[in-house]
């Protein structure tokens, strides 16, 4: 318990004001009005800053390194408040924000010896296993534990975390049937021994008992890039697709059942980014890439998956059907900004 600390995230009453104004004018078609905030002073510190938001982390290295999800620090022009189990409260720095997971990695100066959490496996998890949930529950109940079990492995979501965003899609996720509410985001999944074995992430709202984790060894592939390179490095392959199976196969009246469509997501899109790896390989809008490295796809293994494994400039072979044709092209992975 006391590696997890509290995330709370602050803004100036100025930059309230101004961010109001814009989603005002926005809303109004450009015309410009007056803006108050009806903000309580005793939600104002003596520094002019109001508490917006709040999350959870946990401390993993005693140099002040801790971790949380990426969407628990997506707000720009803020600052961010670590306050620890014996309320004393330190300035983070955001070292990371993970482009594809919800992880991110921040840092904290202290004099003092800093608690941290051992980090453990996640490739190996058992369903029905004995889990905690660690957290900062609504933003009140500081210090709270749950208890469930693991319910499901490689979860799949479409998730909101933030409603000036787009969705994220979110692949491998822990299913448990711990309690985790608002405020428990960026905190820990450990098992029995206290080892992290997955990041809490998300709730399913309209369920009961279904909360989501994001498995720890994709956290710690983030911060060993951090340590190594100075930033997170994720592979980019530079195309739109869906995954196909065998009705939606029928309906598109395509000749294979199995593999990865490349199609826009939306009309003004392009299937295929310009000036992309995918793109300088010859891939093209239409294509069914149906191998990976020799690899076949199928409904539990997509892009995304094989690409959770590559590094930034490995090139990879894959064959797609284009027409009645089938084409091998080589691609130079490039890395995601």
């Amino acid at each position: 318990m006391p590696a997890v600390v509290s995330i709370i995230i602050t803004k100036s009453l100025d930059q309230l004001t101004k961010e109001l104004a814009t989603e005002q004018m926005n809303v109004e078609g450009g015309k410009k009005k007056p803006v108050s905030l009806s903000i309580p002073k005793e939600k104002i510190d003596a520094h002019g800053m109001v508490q917006v938001d709040g999350g959870s982390g946990f401390i993993v290295d005693k140099s002040g390194i801790v971790l949380t999800n990426r969407h628990v620090v997506e707000e720009r022009n803020a600052t961010y408040l670590i306050v620890t189990t014996d309320n004393t409260r330190y300035e983070a720095e955001i070292l990371a924000r993970d482009p594809v997971d919800d992880v991110a990695i921040l840092k904290i100066t202290s004099s003092k010896t800093l608690p941290t959490l051992p980090l453990g496996d996640s490739t190996d998890l058992e369903l029905g296993q004995t889990v905690l949930a660690f957290g900062n529950v609504l933003g009140i109940f500081q210090n709270t534990v749950s208890m469930g079990i693991i319910s499901g492995l490689s979860r799949s979501i479409t998730a909101y975390p933030n409603p000036k965003l787009p969705p994220q899609e979110m692949r491998g996720l822990i299913q448990t049937d711990a309690a985790i509410n608002p405020g428990n985001s960026g905190g820990p999944l450990t098992d029995i021994f206290g080892k992290v074995i997955g990041i809490n992430a998300a709730i399913i709202t309209d369920a009961e008992n279904i909360s989501l984790a994001i498995p720890i060894h994709a956290a710690v592939r983030d911060l060993h890039d951090v340590k190594k390179y100075g930033t997170i490095r994720r592979p980019l392959l530079g195309l739109h697709y869906i995954m196909l199976n065998a009705d939606l196969s029928e309906k598109l009246s395509l000749p294979i059942s199995q593999g990865a469509l490349v199609i826009r997501d939306h009309p003004v899109d392009r299937a295929v980014v310009p000036k992309s790896p995918a793109d300088e390989a010859g891939i093209k809008e239409g294509d069914v890439i149906f191998e990976w490295n020799g690899e076949k796809f199928n409904e539990a293994k997509s892009i995304s998956d094989f690409l959770e494994i590559c590094e930034v400039g490995e090139t990879i072979h894959l064959t797609a059907l284009r027409g009645k044709d089938t084409v091998r092209v080589s691609v130079k992975l490039g890395e995601r900004k």
